[in-house]
């Protein structure tokens, strides 16, 4: 057809790299997809002979469900819609096309400012949705997190965050041993009522707590109809107590729900949050679709080391790791999602495993059908990237990101 185009190279698709592949756009929609050789025979070979051969990868879109900012701006600290734009389009021309916009724990007018704003930039498209990082979080386990601001679960809150969002707060972590979180009407129960996923997280919970909030917290997404019937986990074994043969934690139940297909847990595999054998080892053992790879990028995505903030917090970075000017926790990423995906693969995760985890399986968190893999039918989100999966080419909904 005369408005279609191609792009054709090693097309990472759900289920294999078609060596020599081309995906056809038609406008904003992917039209075909599939072996080069075949595309004349599907009636798109005109586009595809068109189209220069390029020895790199093809890829879906990228999925990011926990992203702080990038670019030198932050979501959490962001008082104009272009503070907050400037952190999408880092990561967008890096690939991430879809983006949620994820805030840190904050005083109740500081969050209710940010939701407000957020939800409008989700209503103009450049996020796609709202991620809430506290306030109801373990004091002992807040991690970077602001622990003067952390407070006791508030079901009237979240309600009115959830109706400031206007349904585009898509999740919020909550710590599962805090009363109030779990409960017949309980954090997470309004947040299952307003169409948002509880996100188990920064805890030092028990097994026993861990089990009961994951399971209560399935049932109540299940009969209100979320996005999702799966709660998430967020950034596993980071912000939680550690996995400890006597004194077990959270890890345990977590992976065990994943494994279960009850839950989807969250891994930063940037090679410094976690090691890449562990990333490959969550994988081997809960499968693609019970696990993302995430970013938790804060401001310094992008960036040079030197010093940054998040939410109330000083970040100073050096070396490309991002910690508290104060007492030196890890205080989020500076990878783009691609680089998540590319030391991911080179630790031993299957190259279309570690890019299904980076698109399909977060774009179903999200209850998603138009984005995160390659397919007709679906929203024009491609990444071409080169051999060594660095972005070459980005295009959304068919435009190409400048």
């Amino acid at each position: 057809m005369a408005d279609e185009r191609a792009l054709r190279g090693r097309v990472v698709t759900r289920d294999r790299v078609i060596e020599d592949g081309a995906v056809v756009l038609a406008g904003a929609t992917i039209a075909w997809v599939g072996e080069a050789a075949a595309a004349a025979a599907a009636g798109h070979g005109p586009a595809v002979d068109a189209a220069p051969e390029h020895a790199g990868y093809v890829l879906p879109g990228l999925v990011d469900l926990h992203c702080h900012g990038g670019g030198g701006a932050s979501f959490p600290d962001a008082e104009t819609a272009e503070d907050a734009v400037r952190a999408v389009r880092e990561h967008r021309r890096h690939g991430t096309t879809t983006l949620v916009a994820s805030l840190v724990t904050a005083d109740p007018d500081t969050l209710r400012a940010r939701v407000r704003l957020l939800a409008d930039l989700a209503d103009e498209g450049e996020v796609d949705a709202v991620h809430l990082e506290g306030p109801f979080l373990s004091h002992t386990r807040c991690g970077a997190q602001d622990p003067t601001l952390i407070q006791d679960p508030d079901p009237a809150l979240t309600t009115e965050l959830l109706r400031l969002g206007r349904g585009h707060v898509a999740t919020m972590t909550l710590a599962p041993e805090k009363p109030g979180n779990p409960g017949p009407d309980g954090v997470a129960a309004r947040l299952a009522a307003g169409g948002a996923l509880p996100s188990w997280g920064h805890t030092d919970a028990g097994p026993d707590e861990a089990r009961a909030a994951l399971t209560l917290s399935a049932e109540q997404l299940r009969a209100s109809g979320a996005r999702s019937a799966r709660p998430t986990v967020t950034h596993l074994f980071n912000g939680m107590h550690p996995l400890h043969h006597r004194d077990p934690g959270p890890i345990g139940e977590f992976l065990a729900a994943a494994r279960r297909g009850d839950a989807v847990v969250e891994l930063i595999g940037d090679g410094t949050h976690l090691a890449p054998q562990v990333v490959r080892t969550v994988y081997e053992l809960v499968g693609r679709d019970n696990a993302v790879l995430v970013t938790d990028a804060m401001a310094a995505a992008g960036m040079p080391d030197g010093t940054y903030r998040l939410g109330s917090m000083d970040v100073t970075v050096a070396d490309g790791v991002a910690r508290l000017t104060d007492g030196g926790t890890i205080a989020g990423g500076t990878a783009h999602l691609l680089d998540v995906v590319r030391t991911t693969a080179a630790g031993g995760v299957p190259l279309v495993d570690a890019v299904h985890m980076a698109s399909a399986t977060p774009a179903a968190v999200l209850g998603r059908a138009d984005v995160g893999a390659l397919e007709p039918g679906g929203r024009a989100d491609v990444v071409v990237t080169d051999g060594d999966l660095r972005a070459v080419t980005v295009l959304r909904r068919g435009e190409v990101v400048a």
